[in-house]
């Protein structure tokens, strides 16, 4: 760690420190802002333990920010200020509202930018599930938790998911596909827009051969199904998932359990689709009933079907695409929202296979 002095202005000079993750400021560039919070308890809240908020912000944004009393004087170019600015702001918004700042919320100020918000602009609405906020923002709402979309790309999937009774989310690991299709069936749930959420996954072995589980039925499936549960997990108290699932409002299992059954009123979701074989994709959607949305989720890259057989997913993006009310939307490794490094991993193995065609 290192210190770098610049004059601003007469007589003005500031003390910047410099790190491999803050990179040097031009001297010739170097612009200031000096933003004043009346609240001392949200400011620290803002700044969070340690200020390890402020140090994120710092790293993604390219800027230094500095804390005197009440004020944070942030320090960079132009652009990158004014960015700063612009989410310090809208952060500290949030904790007037009275909501938490978390990492994510963090990254998703930093990714979605300043809303184009006007007085007229109240968004809409599908009955109670689908509040748009902050002229255009989109939030679900759950039992434990509210979810924010944290990029374009996840902001018109959540609004496609209340919008058409069938859409499709294909896309690399870590982009949040299967994780909103649960919380948008979770809300709907709670609003009555559905009775029952059914989560389904092919039970194909990744790579791996595993061998005869122990146990009963659901012993032996519940591995396949984890992921399902984790997110549920996450939107509903563990005992009222319990209860639910024992009273079958909510069903997750394998894909081939489905066959000859019609689901209706209910929000679906097939995950890892594919690894759904082209017959299970027709079988699975011809089950779409009366008063029923179904999601299917998918990463092309991570298919494990045996070698010569055909996705599933594939063939239902060829075939279905020209079909009015039927939505498809796409992620790109610009919309994983794990570890940053998970972005960097999947964009290796993009270069590496876009170089071997």
């Amino acid at each position: 760690m290192g210190r770098l002095n610049f004059a601003l202005g007469q007589n003005k000079e500031i003390c910047l420190p410099t790190s491999v993750l803050t990179p040097p400021i031009d001297p010739d560039s170097l612009s200031e802002a000096v933003l004043e919070f009346p609240d001392n308890r949200l400011l620290i809240d803002l700044c969070g333990e340690y200020d390890r908020n402020l140090a994120a912000i710092e790293q993604k944004i390219g800027v230094h920010i500095l804390r005197r009393g009440n004020q944070l004087s942030v320090h960079g170019g132009t652009e990158a200020v004014e960015e700063c600015e612009t989410v310090l702001r809208g952060l500290y918004e949030r904790l007037e509202e009275g909501r938490d700042v978390e990492s994510g919320d963090i990254d998703r100020e930093i990714r979605m930018g300043p809303a184009d918000a006007t007085p007229d602009s109240e968004g809409t609405r599908d009955g109670n599930q689908l509040e748009m906020f902050r002229g255009g923002r989109v939030e679900i709402k759950t039992r434990k938790k509210r979810v924010e979309p944290r990029t374009e790309a996840q902001q018109t999937y959540v609004e496609s998911l209340f919008k058409n009774e069938l859409a499709f989310g294909i896309g690399p690991a870590g982009t949040g596909k299967t994780y909103l299709a649960v919380a948008v069936g979770v809300s709907m749930f709670i609003d009555g827009a559905v009775d029952r959420i059914i989560l389904s996954r092919p039970a194909v072995e990744a790579g791996e051969k595993l061998g005869y589980l122990p146990g009963d039925m659901k012993d032996k499936v519940d591995p396949y199904m984890q992921p399902l549960y984790d997110a549920l997990n996450d939107f509903l108290p563990a005992k009222q998932v319990a209860k639910l699932i024992e009273e079958k409002r909510i069903e997750i299992a394998p894909l081939a359990f489905m066959r000859g059954r019609t689901l209706a009123n209910a929000f679906v979701v097939l995950d890892e689709a594919q690894n759904a074989t082209s017959m299970q994709m027709k079988m699975f959607l011809t089950r779409l009933g009366e008063g029923s949305r179904m999601v299917i989720t998918g990463d092309r890259s991570q298919v494990d079907l045996p070698r010569g057989v055909s996705s599933g997913l594939h063939d239902a993006e060829r075939l279905l695409k020209h079909i009015p009310k039927i939505s498809f939307n796409y992620f790109t490794s610009k919309d994983v929202v794990r570890h940053p490094l998970v972005a960097a991993i999947i964009e290796a193995y993009e270069e590496e296979e876009a170089r071997g065609k």
